[in-house]
């Protein structure tokens, strides 16, 4: 059996590092993985690579306002 190496968890660039309301996000082998920073070892969800660039991709041009 192979083992994967451990996910590289980053947080937003807009995070200013005092435990906010923050997620942090992890690029997996075609998926991208979502959790809440305040609870790493909590729930997360997986989310396909194309479907998390649309979503990023419409809150930087506002149309999810």
């Amino acid at each position: 059996m192979t083992s994967l190496p451990a996910p590289q968890w980053r947080k937003s660039s807009y995070s200013n590092g005092t435990g906010g309301e923050c997620v942090e996000v992890a690029e997996l082998a075609g998926i991208t993985a979502v959790r809440d920073s305040k609870v790493p070892a909590g729930p997360r969800i997986a989310i396909q690579h194309a479907a998390w660039a649309g979503f990023v991709g419409a809150l930087r041009t506002s149309r999810l306002d």
